[in-house]
C-alpha cells in the first residue's frame, strides 16, 4: 500500500476549506490530512478549525447528550478481542446474565432518575461457545439470546425507557424481530482492516468482527430503515489508510440509506488482564485530528459522537481535550448514565451532566438532551421507525424532537 505524502500547510488549509464547501473529502486528500496532521501541529489546528466550522454550518451551537442507563445483558462472548475486558468466561465470578426482573428493577431505578434510554449492549452469540448457557437459555424458555435480548426490551420499554440495542453481529431476521422494540440500534464497524485479522492482531480470535460481515449488518439495517449508530476504534493497531477506509465506508451507507445518524470516534485505551495491556493509548492531537477528519469525511448529515469520559474529564491535567474535542466538530457525547457505570471502560467514570454543561458552554455551546433517536430522524422520517415505536419516543419529546428535560436530569 502506497503512503500518502503530508500536505504542505497551504494545500491542507486548502482542502479542509474545500471539505467545508462541498461536504466531501476524497480518500487521498484523507489520507494526505491525516499524515500532515501527524507531521505538523499547524496542520492539525487547521483541520480542526475547518472541523468546528463545519459542525457549526450542519448543527449550529448544540451539542447533544443521551441520559441512558447501561444494561450489560449477559457479558458472555464468544469473541476474544485482544483489548476488551467486558467478556468473561462463565466460570468467571464476574460473568453475568441479567434476568428479567433484574432488567425491569433497574430501568425502573433509571427512569425514576430521569433517564430515558436503555442501551442494551451484550456479547456476541455466547449460546455458540458456552454450552452451559445454552442450556440456561432453553431452560428458560429461549433458543437464543436474541430471543432473550426481545423480552428484555419489553420490559425496558414497560419500565417507561426506550431501548437502544447493541447486541454486536445480527441476522437480517434478528433486525426484523428487534425493529418495533428499539427506537434506535447500533454496531461499532471498528474497523474494516482485515489484517487486523491476522495472526497477532486484535482481531484474530473475533470472528463477528470480519469487516464483511459487519458491513453486511450495517447495509441490512439500512434497507430494513432502522436508525442506525456505527464508529471507528482508533488505537488497536490499524493505518492511517485504513482509518480512512473506515470513516468512507461509513459515509457511503450513510450517504446509500440515510440510516446512519450517528458515527463515533472512540480511543483505545489499554486494560488490566489483557494481551493488549501494554499498548499505548492515542495521543490527545491523534484523538482531535481523526474526530475533526472524521467530521470532514463523514460530511453534514452524520451526527459525531466521543465518549466524554474517555476524554479523560476527571484527570485536571487532561481536562482540556473535551474542549479541543469541542472545537473540532463533535456534537454529540453519547450516552451517559447517572445510575450505572461504563461497562465496556469501567475504569473511567462518566462527567456528572452538569459538569459536561459547564465544559461545552465554556467551548462556545449548548447542551441539549435527545433521545436515542436524534430530532430530524424522528421529526422527518417516521419511516424509519415501526409506527408504535414512532408514536412512543414522540411522547418523550419537545416539539422540537429534543427530549423533555425533567427536574431530575437539570440536577443532576
Amino acid at each position: 500500500m502506497a503512503t500518502a505524502h503530508p500536505l504542505p500547510l497551504r494545500e491542507a488549509e486548502a482542502a479542509a476549506r474545500e471539505a467545508v464547501e462541498t461536504g466531501v473529502v476524497d480518500r487521498a486528500r484523507a489520507e494526505a490530512l491525516g499524515y500532515a496532521a501527524r507531521a505538523d501541529r499547524r496542520v492539525l489546528e487547521a483541520v480542526a478549525a475547518a472541523a468546528a466550522e463545519a459542525k457549526q454550518r450542519a448543527f449550529g451551537d448544540v451539542v447533544t447528550v443521551s441520559p441512558n442507563v447501561f444494561i450489560p445483558l449477559t457479558n458472555l462472548c464468544r469473541n476474544r478481542c485482544t483489548y476488551c475486558t467486558f467478556v468473561k468466561h462463565p466460570n468467571d465470578p464476574a460473568a453475568k446474565t441479567y434476568t428479567l426482573p433484574e432488567v425491569s428493577e433497574t430501568c425502573t431505578t433509571a427512569e425514576r432518575a430521569g433517564c430515558i434510554e436503555a442501551l442494551m449492549c451484550l456479547g456476541d452469540k455466547p449460546e455458540v461457545a458456552f454450552k452451559g448457557y445454552r442450556e440456561w437459555l432453553g431452560e428458560q424458555g429461549y433458543q437464543s439470546t436474541v430471543e432473550y435480548l426481545v423480552d428484555a426490551c419489553r420490559a425496558a420499554i414497560d419500565a417507561g425507557l426506550l431501548p437502544h440495542t447493541n447486541a454486536g453481529l445480527l441476522r437480517q431476521e434478528q433486525l426484523v424481530e428487534l425493529r418495533p422494540l428499539n427506537a434506535s440500534m447500533g454496531l461499532m464497524l471498528e474497523s474494516t482492516s482485515e489484517r487486523l485479522h491476522e495472526k497477532g492482531q486484535a482481531h484474530f480470535w473475533a470472528p463477528d468482527k470480519k469487516p464483511a460481515l459487519r458491513l453486511r449488518m450495517h447495509h441490512e439495517a439500512g434497507e430494513l430503515k432502522i436508525p442506525f449508530t456505527s464508529g471507528i476504534l482508533l488505537g488497536i493497531g490499524e493505518t492511517i489508510e485504513e482509518r480512512v477506509d473506515t470513516l468512507l465506508a461509513i459515509r457511503e451507507l450513510a450517504d446509500r440509506y440515510g440510516h446512519i445518524q450517528e458515527a463515533i470516534v472512540q480511543p483505545f485505551h489499554p486494560k488490566p488482564d489483557t494481551k493488549m495491556r501494554g499498548a499505548p493509548s492515542p495521543e490527545d492531537d491523534d484523538v482531535v485530528a481523526w474526530v475533526a477528519i472524521a467530521r470532514l469525511v463523514l460530511g453534514p448529515q452524520v451526527h459525531l459522537q466521543a465518549p466524554p469520559n474517555l476524554a479523560k474529564l476527571q484527570d485536571p491535567d487532561q481536562v482540556d481535550l473535551l474542549d479541543r474535542l469541542l472545537r473540532a466538530g463533535v456534537d454529540d457525547w453519547g450516552g451517559v448514565s447517572p445510575v450505572t457505570i461504563d461497562f465496556i471502560n469501567p475504569e473511567a467514570p462518566w462527567p456528572k451532566l452538569d459538569a459536561l454543561r459547564e465544559r461545552t458552554e465554556a467551548a462556545g455551546q449548548r447542551l441539549r438532551q435527545r433521545l436515542p433517536v436524534y430530532p430530524e430522524m424522528l421529526l422527518e422520517h417516521p419511516e424509519f421507525f415501526d409506527p408504535a415505536m414512532h408514536a412512543l419516543a414522540t411522547t418523550f419529546a419537545r416539539p422540537d424532537g429534543y427530549a423533555r428535560e425533567t427536574p431530575r436530569m437539570e440536577a443532576a
